[in-house]
């Protein structure tokens, strides 16, 4: 059975590593459905492809009740050091690439990488700044120009 979905366009606006990866899941299974892919990383979602930045993300413990601990400890120095260690010590369990191979898979297999040119100028980036892999650094109009087909997806994360 084909499947109706055609393009998935992702928006990443937060580089948590739970946010990375199901972006990163989402659109490397989209491709390995033959849907193309394309993600659009904009606001803190562009640490995510900043060269300096990428493999140093971090689990977010404040105002994440998916972790089931208060607030109140969630911010305790060190907490997120604890619980950033901890999913990446599960992710290395299941195989998972990191973030820097993550996106060379994404890239190899035709899933198109964009910056937000908005929050490329608000955080003073340069293109020399973002991953090689990118494809571009666009508008927010321009990314919503790729939404051109019938089966077009928008999934923001």
């Amino acid at each position: 059975m084909e499947t109706k979905v055609k393009k998935m366009l992702f928006i990443l606006s937060k580089a948590t590593i739970e946010n990375v990866y199901a972006a990163f899941v989402m659109a490397n299974g989209a491709r390995m459905e033959g849907i193309e892919a394309e993600i659009f990383f904009t606001f803190f979602g562009l640490e995510a492809v900043q060269k300096e930045k990428l493999e140093h993300l971090h689990t977010a413990t404040v105002g994440n009740p998916a972790m089931h601990i208060p607030t109140m400890i969630g911010g305790l120095p060190g907490m997120e050091a604890i619980a950033t260690r901890m999913m990446k010590k599960e992710m290395e369990k299941l195989d998972m690439p990191t973030v820097t191979e993550f996106l060379e898979i994404l890239s190899d297999s035709g899933c198109k990488l964009w910056a937000c040119q908005l929050a490329v100028d608000m955080f003073h980036l340069e293109k020399e700044d973002l991953i090689d892999e990118l494809d571009g650094i666009l508008t927010i109009g321009d990314f919503y120009s790729k939404a051109d087909q019938d089966g077009t997806q928008m999934l923001f994360i």
